[in-house]
């Protein structure tokens, strides 16, 4: 079977706030389902949130990690699960767009309709369904809304426009970042392009709290993006948002910076190393910080020369960025996180996805320091499989570039 015609051009027709009553109708007509539910992950990544234009009580969450729906947005894989005793049949099916988790579609179908096939059937419409949404929400903010447990501030409305995705998934590579506090971060953001060649990847992290940081990091954020698309190399991205930052602030507020080049065919990455993210590795049963010497933040001094240094990424290798909110973040002894609790943490996310390795550290991370963060906190983790028909080599050592 395929998924019905009818089912596709009905939601793709669909105004934008619309998808979900769309769909539920679509799919009660063509396979008999008699109740279609969209759940949202919301911005911290705890709880599946019921979107609003169902009608259920908008606090009626789900926990992401003890409900069927939660378990098959944890898994990624498509749940089946009886529903009474009339045979009836609830799909949870994942709701993802190239990597990025937006949550689960749950479709409720009578035992005599859920005939061999139709589960890939649905399985298509979630997909059809996520994407719809990422097109929608240029002209509508229902399913923002609908992600939210509480207020965001301007500052994190602010950061979270910026961000490209939480996730994204390609054949080199798989992509999983989160910032906390979700809802009041300050300055720390994250940002990725890819074309057929290469990956670009900045971490930043600015000074200041609220709205104050966060525009520094629009501007910092942007001038990278501006030089990129310029298509320059990384050091002259460096550079150019370096002068950008200097001429608005004087030096008085500046961005530390990781900016990476992968290249997709090699593995070979550039690095500007510009200030407090860290850089981490694990390859094999080995994890060690990647040795990266340090430049000036960006927007700190008139003029910057920015240089990139190499080094090569395996097939198998896993990277962790982390801001100092996560390095820095004390017990409430005094202890750092650290070297010793990133390293544990690790490795006891080793055999987790990407998407799910950031949330799992900042879960360890809220155990350290058992009080509300009072400075951002942000992971990403890459997962690199290269290209398929080049997944071996040898590790290069770490050297200056051009």
């Amino acid at each position: 079977m395929t998924l019905s015609c009818d089912v596709e051009r009905a939601v793709r027709a669909a105004a934008p706030h619309a998808l979900v009553d769309a769909l539920r109708a679509a799919l009660a007509a063509a396979y008999g389902a008699t109740s279609v539910h969209l759940f949202l992950a919301d911005y911290g990544g705890t709880v599946l949130r019921p979107f609003s234009s169902l009608g259920e009580d908008p606090t009626a969450a789900l926990s992401i990690s003890n409900t069927p729906e939660g378990r098959a947005f944890g898994s990624q894989e498509r749940h089946e699960r009886q529903a009474g005793q009339d045979g009836a049949v609830d799909h949870h099916l994942p709701v993802t767009v190239r990597g990025e988790r937006l949550g689960i579609l749950t479709v409720r179908l009578p035992g005599e309709r859920n005939l061999p096939g139709v589960a890939d059937d649905l399985a298509h419409a979630a997909d059809l369904l996520g994407h719809e949404i990422f097109v929608a929400e240029r002209d509508t903010d229902v399913y923002q809304r609908a992600r939210r447990t509480t207020r965001l501030t301007l500052a994190a409305e602010m950061q979270w426009q910026l961000l490209p995705a939480r996730a994204c998934v390609a054949e080199e590579y798989a992509i999983g970042a989160q910032l906390e506090p979700a809802y009041a971060i300050h300055g720390d953001n994250y940002d990725w392009a890819a074309d057929a060649d290469e990956l670009t990847l900045a971490v930043t992290n600015g000074m200041g709290t609220g709205i104050e940081a966060s525009l520094l990091s629009h501007l910092a954020v942007n001038a990278l993006r501006n030089a990129r698309r310029a298509g320059i190399g990384i050091a002259d991205q460096a550079a150019l948002a370096d002068q950008a930052l200097y001429g608005q602030y004087r030096g008085s507020a500046y961005v530390s910076t990781l900016l990476l080049r992968f290249q997709l065919a090699t593995g070979r990455v550039e690095v500007v190393d510009a200030g407090s993210p860290q850089l981490w590795r694990r390859r094999g049963r080995t994890i060690d910080r990647v040795p990266l010497e340090p430049q000036l933040p960006l927007g700190m001094f008139e003029e910057t020369q920015y240089v990139a240094q190499e080094f090569e990424v395996l097939p198998g290798d896993r990277l962790l960025f982390v801001s100092d909110g996560v390095y820095a973040a004390v017990s409430p002894p005094g202890e750092e996180y650290g070297e010793h609790s990133l390293a544990r943490a690790i490795h006891a996310t080793s055999l987790l996805p990407a998407a799910s390795v950031p949330r799992a550290v900042l879960r360890d991370l809220a155990e350290h320091r058992d009080a509300e963060s009072m400075d951002d906190a942000l992971v990403l983790c890459l997962d690199w499989f290269g290209k398929s028909g080049n997944r071996g080599g040898e590790t290069g050592p770490l050297r200056r570039g051009r």
